[in-house]
């Protein structure tokens, strides 16, 4: 009596642990993945679970979702993600395939060979609105007297909220959306000597959230001491040429004159300062002594041979 029930808890055992390979096709061996979860952080929804561990052989994994509809309506039907068919790593960026602010439903399975495993779902629905937003990555600059900024890429569906102040006291905040990121921005154009400072956070209009603002970084813009000294040279500069100009000029013009037009200054002793009639007079009684002076020599001269 003993044995006979013996004989039957071991076929009973034989046939409860049977059953679920004859109904799953004889692949009921493969591990089904388990701790399915999401990580999602600024709309990246990333799918993980625990990897299947087969000892010397690589385990390959499936992802499908249902969306909103499906679940209601075609619950039968369930769509392989864009990228995780076959996938080697225990884990599925399911980004391309939430597209709407709906639940979503995920299973994956492992595959190795011709086996598969049970297919492990989701325990509760995933949701894009449950996402983690983070303050933007950003990076102030100044180019000059300019405030620039340039913000972390995040997305298509990321706007951005800039505030920018001067640094003292009661200064006023000033906003500005931003629609993208990754492209420099200039914010402002600042007052020499003062400091100014940015902060930033981001948007997402699909789910109607806002992350927290970033850490304000502030710059400060140096002194006028070197504009103010280029601006004296440059009007000294001026200056210089407003008054060499005309200078050089009029030293050209008396060069000119003087070379195709010069003026001839004739010494005193050839100035007429007597009559005419008076010099003629003059003249006339030099030569008479001239010519007496030169007989009179001419004379001597021979008396003298």
């Amino acid at each position: 009596m003993v044995l006979t029930e013996i004989w039957t808890s071991l076929i009973m055992w034989f046939f409860y642990a049977l059953i679920p390979c004859l109904l799953t096709g004889g692949v009921a061996i493969l591990p089904a993945p388990q701790n399915l979860s999401v990580r999602s952080a600024n709309m990246k929804h990333l799918l993980m679970w625990s990897p299947v561990i087969m000892p010397g052989e690589t385990v390959y994994y499936s992802v499908e979702y249902q969306g909103e509809y499906e679940s209601l309506y075609t619950s039968h039907i369930w769509i392989p993600s864009s990228w995780c068919s076959l996938t080697e790593g225990p884990e599925c960026d399911v980004t391309d395939d939430i597209t709407a602010t709906v639940p979503y439903n995920l299973r994956v399975r492992a595959t190795l060979g011709s086996q598969s495993s049970a297919w492990s779902t989701l325990t509760h629905p995933f949701n894009r609105n449950s996402t983690i937003l983070t303050p933007p990555g950003m990076e102030v600059t100044k180019d000059g007297f300019h405030l620039v900024i340039e913000l972390e890429d995040l997305g298509p569906q990321f706007e951005f909220l800039v505030v920018y102040w001067r640094k003292e006291a009661g200064a006023k905040e000033h906003v500005k959306t931003v629609g993208s990121g990754g492209i420099p921005l200039h914010l402002v154009t600042m007052e020499p000597g003062a400091a100014y400072c940015v902060k930033a956070q981001t948007f997402v209009k699909a789910i109607g959230r806002r992350s927290a603002f970033s850490q304000a970084e502030c710059v400060e813009v140096q002194g006028e001491v070197l504009p103010l000294a280029l601006a004296l040279f440059a009007f000294v500069g001026f200056m210089l040429i407003l008054v060499a100009v005309p200078l050089s000029a009029w030293k050209m013009g008396q060069v000119l004159r003087y070379s195709c037009c010069p003026v001839v200054v004739l010494p005193d002793t050839l100035k007429v300062t007597n009559s005419p009639q008076k010099l003629i007079s003059c003249r006339k009684e030099e030569v008479d002594a001239c010519a007496m002076t030169a007989v009179l020599s001419e004379e001597l001269f021979r008396t003298w041979i």
